[in-house]
């Protein structure tokens, strides 16, 4: 969950990676083409059907109020089924889902904090998973050897940066954080999934309710380049661990499907546009960058697996993927730095929107996969 700070490119960025909506609408009703109408304000989520049938939904979702807003689609225990983060004020996004018959909970989150504003949702009748198509279960498949190869590199740095925190290295620490973070983002979709592990482990003070407590990188991030003191946060760092042990044990056990991989190839573009764009995710270390870098290989990795369906389905929209993807690579690519990356407040404004803007072009077509691989 983040809450964005406020940047004029940032926001163009999210205009860009979005669909148009009036605004207007106070009451949810029925949207075209069959999708699922969801009117978010600051205070109601009033979501068209309480009941829908079982395969994929398209739920359209135009946030009418005052605060940045995101949608979820919830499974019991607060499983993540479908998600789409930072919906501004005034605009549409879509969000397709593949969802079983049972029942579920859709709830949006205005300011992007707290449990949310809940709906139940049942899902009825029976369907053919998408998974069912061979060249989609091999895709699925390939996409979770990636995040069995990127999870246990995670448990490997993560320990390593643990160690030097409960160590009082300050130095080392700094050095391994924004290296163990890298395989952190770029499984994100998949680590999102699970209830509160993810704002445990990755929460920014600003993610915040109040009263909440605040544990996991963030934390650590502030006391290592704030406060430069971690000598009392050695339960924070064995937390922080157990946490990834716990996460990338599930990862590896979640059965995903095929619109997890698409949606969550968008979603990690929508990260970069929010937060490491602006500066707002590391924003005491300034190594957004690495996160950065991290979001665009996780991106193009889900795209990857998914490439043998649209090379069959969506032909010219893979070239444009292609050229799309290498042209955020080369504009990234501007600002490394020895074995990494120019930190966040070393890029001007004028580099900072040359990177939004290519991220801008790579996000709009990045959100034609999902409803390729619904088809």
């Amino acid at each position: 969950m983040r809450t964005p700070i406020r940047l004029s490119f940032g926001v163009l960025v999210l205009v860009g990676l979005s669909a148009c909506g009036s605004g207007q609408e106070t009451a949810a009703a029925p949207a075209a083409s069959g999708k699922i109408a969801v009117a978010a304000t600051d205070t109601e989520c009033k979501v068209a059907v309480g009941e829908v049938a079982a395969g994929t939904s398209t739920f359209a979702i135009t946030n009418n109020g005052t605060k940045v807003t995101e949608f979820y689609v919830y499974a019991p225990g607060d499983r993540v089924m479908a998600e789409v983060e930072n919906i501004v004020p005034g605009l549409t996004r879509e969000l397709i889902a593949e969802l079983p018959a049972g029942a579920y909970e859709t709830a949006c989150k205005p300011g992007m904090v707290g449990k949310g504003i809940r709906n139940a949702l049942k899902v009825t009748g029976e369907h053919k998973p998408l998974s069912r198509d061979a060249k989609l279960a091999e895709s699925v498949a390939s996409y979770k050897r990636y995040v069995k190869s990127q999870s246990d590199t995670l448990l490997v740095k993560t320990q390593e940066f643990v160690d030097a925190v409960k160590a009082q290295d300050i130095e080392r620490a700094k050095a391994l954080f924004p290296v163990s973070r890298t395989y952190w983002e770029r499984i994100e979709p998949v680590a999102e999934i699970f209830g509160d592990l993810d704002p445990a482990i990755d929460a920014r003070e600003a993610d915040l309710a109040e009263g909440e407590e605040w544990t996991g990188f963030h934390k650590i991030e502030k006391d290592l380049w704030i406060t430069k003191d971690v000598s009392e946060d050695g339960p924070i760092a064995d937390k922080l661990i157990a946490d990834v042990k716990t996460i990338v044990t599930k990862a590896n056990a979640a059965e995903l499907t095929p619109l997890n991989l698409a949606n969550g190839a968008k979603e990690l573009l929508d990260e970069v546009a929010t937060g490491k764009i602006t500066g707002e995710e590391d924003i005491w270390s300034h190594t957004d960058l690495w996160d950065f870098d991290a979001n665009l290989d996780g991106s193009k990795a889900a795209v990857q697996a998914l490439r043998p369906v649209l090379e069959e389905r969506a032909p010219d929209l893979v070239k444009t993927l292609d050229a799309k993807f290498a042209a955020a690579e080369a504009e990234l690519a501007k600002h490394q730095k020895g074995d990494g990356w120019r930190l966040h407040d070393e890029l001007s404004k004028a580099e900072l929107k040359a990177l939004s803007d290519v991220i801008n072009a790579l996000g709009e077509e990045i959100s034609k996969v999902a409803p390729i691989v619904a088809k």
